[in-house]
């Protein structure tokens, strides 16, 4: 008797098991995400980070499903920790459960394994009287003081950008931008990209996808490319995950297999769109 009970007990785990199994290959593959967010995301479902989303879907039997945010101060509270109803701030359904292209170890969520490391490049428009600089940003350092009066390089609020132009003495050279728009037609990368073409600005020091965009946006051979060293005290190449919430231990399990297994269609997707990898 005692037998059959341990044995009708296993077979009930077992049911109990794949039932949860089929629940979860059913669910869906929640992403939150930007709508305007070129290269990363849109709406179009365009950017590098939908087509790694639906690349790790596919893997998981799921569909991507997508919770529209614009990626600025609150983007974490308002989407992986949003409750699916706002009127139950108990409940343990989310309106979305993935961020892509967060830094790794990033502070408000747990992170998967790194699926790509880029660096800041600096991106010197052709033409414009700086095409002797091909080697090293430092070469502006060098250059007469003249010359130097005629820089017009783009200086972000905050980023390791500006920290180089001031250690260089090339702070007062800087036009300022901001590091998050809130402009709700162009995102940072289109802006440079549009102040860029209209001679604005004539360089700038900027993360890899986002100078990836940049060179995609014009004909080839536009830009020169040059990427930026990381020194003590200074780091210009940063790793890049994927979000989940800090309880989410099981998924983050799920994403690590994967992110390691699809690690080659990974980068062949990032590579298609002109990102500097290490």
């Amino acid at each position: 008797m005692k037998i059959r009970v341990y044995l009708y007990s296993i077979t009930a785990i077992v049911a109990l098991c794949s039932a949860t199994s089929i629940s979860i290959a059913a669910e869906k593959f929640k992403v939150c995400a930007d709508p305007l967010n070129p290269p990363y995301s849109s709406k179009k479902k365009d950017g590098f980070e939908n087509k790694i989303a639906e690349l790790i879907a596919k893997e998981l039997g799921q569909t991507v499903e997508y919770t529209w945010f614009p990626q600025r101060i609150g983007f974490i509270r308002n989407t992986l920790m949003a409750p699916l109803k706002e009127s139950d701030v108990d409940s343990y359904e989310f309106k979305c459960d993935i961020v892509m292209g967060l830094p790794t170890d990033y502070d408000l969520t747990e992170t998967t394994i790194p699926y790509y490391r880029s660096t800041y490049v600096l991106l010197i428009a052709k033409g414009r009287g700086w095409d002797d600089i091909t080697k090293d940003a430092a070469q502006l350092t060098n250059v007469s003081l003249e010359r130097q009066e005629k820089l017009k390089i783009a200086m972000f609020d905050q980023g390791p950008g500006t920290i180089w132009l001031q250690k260089n003495g090339l702070l007062d050279y800087g036009i300022p931008y901001q590091s998050m728009s809130g402009d709700d037609k162009n995102n940072v990368a289109m802006q440079i990209d549009k102040d860029l073409k209209a001679k604005k600005i004539d360089m700038v020091i900027i993360w890899g996808p986002m100078a990836g965009y940049i060179i995609s946006q014009s004909p080839k051979n536009s830009y020169t490319v040059i990427p930026m060293k990381s020194t003590p005290g200074m780091q210009f190449d940063f790793p890049i995950s994927m979000g989940v919430r800090k309880s989410d231990k099981e998924r983050k399990a799920v994403l690590d297999r994967l992110v390691a297994k699809k690690s080659k269609e990974i980068k062949a997707i990032i590579a298609g769109y002109n990102i500097p990898l290490l």
